[in-house]
Order: structure tokens, then sequence, then C-alpha cells
């Protein structure tokens, strides 16, 4: 997010060119309308904004999501960047870079943070609706089309969860486990761990799906993983 629009453009046609899906944003307001239409797996955030405040939205941010941010700034004194730093940014550019080094920055930002932040729910408050179903982030309860209310389980409604937040996008297994924050056992191959994530998969759509057997919810993608193949809505419920 960037007040200047020429700078906003250059930076979004270099990192499309670089294979980014890029969305522009010139406004806090409009950044939480990207966050809250679909799933962002990093924030370029410029500290000077007008009458905005980077380093304040930085912190706003921080608050309610887990998505990667990246300060952009002319100010680079040390003081500048530890103020970034300590409210959440995951890494500060100093004006003017080279567009390569910015790409390299974003690059291993998204290496070193786990994917996971950006299947997760950007906030714990919120009703999502698909296919007639219902879920209550605050309240965590799930809504059949018929008016029933369905129990899961903590590991199902983490999955109901990363899925609601990226529909129409596949997931693999890894990163569903990732999300559900599955702690690393040595022991465990990766083998195990995927047909783990099939049996989650199978209990949760044996409670939502029609017909368990033929899945029209919850749709497998051969060789990637599962995908919600609704529409998700969104209101504040």
């Amino acid at each position: 997010m960037d007040d200047d629009a020429e700078m906003r453009e250059m930076m979004t046609h270099f990192l499309q060119r670089s294979g980014f899906m890029v969305a522009n944003a010139a406004t806090e307001a409009e950044i939480l309308t990207e966050l809250d239409q679909g799933r962002v797996d990093l924030i370029l955030l410029d500290v000077m904004l007008g009458d905005e405040n980077g380093v304040r939205i930085c912190q706003n941010l921080r608050s309610q999501h887990d998505v990667p941010i990246i300060l952009v700034s002319a100010l680079s004194a040390d003081h500048q960047r530890m103020a970034g730093y300590e409210v959440g940014a995951d890494d500060y550019i100093a004006k003017p870079f080279n567009p390569d080094l910015l790409l390299a920055r974003v690059r291993a930002v998204l290496r070193r943070v786990r994917r996971a932040a950006s299947l997760s729910y950007r906030r714990n408050t919120g009703c999502y609706h698909f296919a007639g179903w219902r879920y209550d982030a605050k309240r965590d309860e799930v809504t059949s089309p018929q008016g029933f209310q369905v129990t899961l389980s903590r590991r199902e409604t983490g999955l109901l969860r990363a899925l609601l937040a990226n529909p129409h996008i596949p997931l693999t297994r890894d990163e569903i486990a990732q999300t559900l924050e599955t702690a690393p056992d040595p022991a465990q191959t990766p083998e195990a761990t995927g047909r783990a994530i099939d049996v989650l998969v199978g209990r949760l759509r044996s409670k939502i799906e029609p017909n368990p057997k033929d899945p029209q919810l919850l749709r497998t993608e051969r060789g990637l993983g599962y995908v919600l193949a609704v529409d998700v809505t969104r209101d504040e419920g």
C-alpha cells in the first residue's frame, strides 16, 4: 500500500511480471477490504501515507491479522526501522530501492513465514455463509441449511475455517496440517500426515455433505489436495 499512485503502479507491474497476483490499496480502509474479500499472503506497506501513518496501520493490522507485512519507507534511521519492527513488521525496506532487492525480500519473507498464517481466519468474529450453511466464528457454531446445529471437533472446525478463508483455492495436505498447527512428529512420515488429513476431510464431509460419497462442497483436487468449491460470503453477524 502506497499513497503515490505512480509508485503503486510501478510496484504492481513489476511484481505481476515476477509471477505474483497483486491488489492495489491507497488507504487503510482499502487494504482491510482486500483482506476481508480473499486470501492475502503478504502486504507491502508504505510508512508515509499522507494523512495516515503506516506504522500505526501496521500495528492495527497486526492486532487482527497474521499476514506478513513489509514496511517501505524513505525513513531509514535505526530508530525508525525499530519502530516498524516493534509493531510487528516482518521486514523494512528503505527507499529508493532496486526492484530486484524488493523481489528478493518479498520472496524471503514468504519463505520464512509459514503459509499457515495466510490460511488461518483473519478475525474471530463474523458469520460465514456457504451453500446454505452458516458458520458463526464468534460462537464457533455451525448451522445446516435446515437450521440444525452441527457439532464439529476442534480439528474439524480448524479445517472448515481454513477452507472458508480460501474458497475455490486448492489447499495441499501440508498446508492444511500447518493450519491445524499439527506438532511435527519426527516419527511420522509425510505419507502418514497426508492420511491423517484425508481421514479428517472424510469426517467433515460426513457432516456437511448431502452425499459424502459424491462430495460437492469439499472436493478433491487430484495431485493437489482439497478445495471448498462454493462461494463464501461474510457478514458481521
